[in-house]
């Protein structure tokens, strides 16, 4: 038990670094104070499930992550995130080589780099700004919104400011498009296009 509860400092502290927030931030968010955020994640005041709470509310994350529970039999699949460059985190939601892949990313701000490669991307921004680049053009999409596009055409994607945003990312990497089989309706403020 000691262990496990030593443990959940540090990983406190990752978590708060890999989504690029400060403990101000953090404190802002949880309503917890930053001197007691500093204290919990060195190990110097032990955590408790009114300072969890609010800590996994705020990194959206489930309370047994945070304390890294032992498996229970739970039938669902858990999800391992794996660590990017300059703090980014990538959750594949699909593992099938060849075909379509789903991907959650919460991304930090880094520097722009155009790739180009084979294949076709759909961005869903879940929270958060995000700029893409593709070639001359620069679009700033918001909650809710998509964009898709060639990957053949230069491209670079991450957030529009200083925090990270987070996203749902599906590719083809054969080119594979999307078939759209229905379309929203028309509304006066945004016309169907």
């Amino acid at each position: 038990m000691e262990r496990l509860l030593a443990a959940i400092g540090p990983r406190l502290r990752s978590l708060r670094r890999d989504r690029g927030m400060t403990l101000e931030t953090l404190s802002e968010a949880t309503g917890i104070s930053v001197s007691g955020l500093s204290r919990l994640e060195s190990g110097k005041r032990r955590p408790t499930l009114e300072l969890l709470i609010p800590l996994a509310r705020a990194h959206r994350v489930a309370l047994d992550q945070l304390i890294a529970a032992p498996a229970t039999g739970d039938p669902r699949v858990h999800l391992t995130p794996l660590l990017k460059r300059h703090g980014s985190v990538l959750v594949p939601l699909t593992r099938y080589p060849g075909r379509l892949q789903v991907f959650k990313q919460v991304i930090a701000p880094c520097p722009r780099r155009l790739v180009t490669h084979p294949g076709y991307e759909w961005l869903f921004v879940l929270a958060g700004e995000l700029l893409l680049v593709l070639g001359e053009r620069e679009l700033t999409l918001r909650p809710g919104e998509v964009a898709e596009f060639d990957t053949a055409e230069p491209h670079w994607f991450g957030p529009a400011g200083d925090h990270p945003v987070e996203i749902l990312h599906i590719f083809g990497r054969q080119g594979d498009k999307a078939r759209v089989r229905a379309h929203p309706a028309s509304f006066p403020d945004h016309p169907a296009h």
